[in-house]
């Protein structure tokens, strides 16, 4: 089982997340900005979008390798034929920390698709303000902010699995 990149044992694909964790705020932000203060609205749909499959490829390959290559996550923390990193009660808190995350880790992707498939839907191409837009401010949010939560929950995640220990 090879090892990320992130100077620890995490798995290559996990560090790959960790990153992609890290920059998917800032470039959400960006896009916020365009269409907030700059409307640029095609910009702003192009870069939800591409965020939304990069993010969507990056998370199913993740899943893929996580459970089909490596058997679950217990397995990238504690190697298999190795000396567990993380016993009793330290894997007990990092299992519950990894719950807390895959409750905004799940919802993401639900509502982040529900807003772009329903500006894709109502919104004119090119993309210019109309009926749709108060609903898609909330929904946008909404999944501004759990797509941040999903960030900052995975990065605890990784920090008490993989840096603390």
């Amino acid at each position: 089982m090879a090892n990320g990149f992130l100077g620890n044992d995490a798995s290559f694909m996990l560090d790959l997340v960790v990153v992609a964790l890290i920059a998917v705020v800032p470039a959400l932000l960006y896009s916020i900005y365009l269409v907030k203060f700059r409307g640029q609205y095609l910009l702003h749909r192009n870069m939800q979008v591409a965020l939304g499959i990069v993010l969507l490829l990056t998370v199913g390959a993740f899943e893929v390798d996580l459970q089909l290559v490596h058997g679950g996550w217990e397995n990238v923390v504690n190697k298999p034929n190795a000396e567990p990193r993380l016993t009793g009660e330290a894997l007990e808190s990092v299992r519950n920390v990894l719950w807390i995350h895959l409750i905004f880790a799940v919802s993401t992707p639900l509502f982040w698709a529900t807003t772009i498939c329903l500006a894709l839907k109502r919104f004119p191409s090119p993309p210019v303000p109309g009926a749709h837009s108060g609903l898609h401010k909330k929904l946008g949010w909404a999944s501004a902010i759990d797509i941040t939560l999903t960030s900052v929950t995975g990065l605890w995640f990784y920090y008490v699995a993989f840096v603390a220990p």
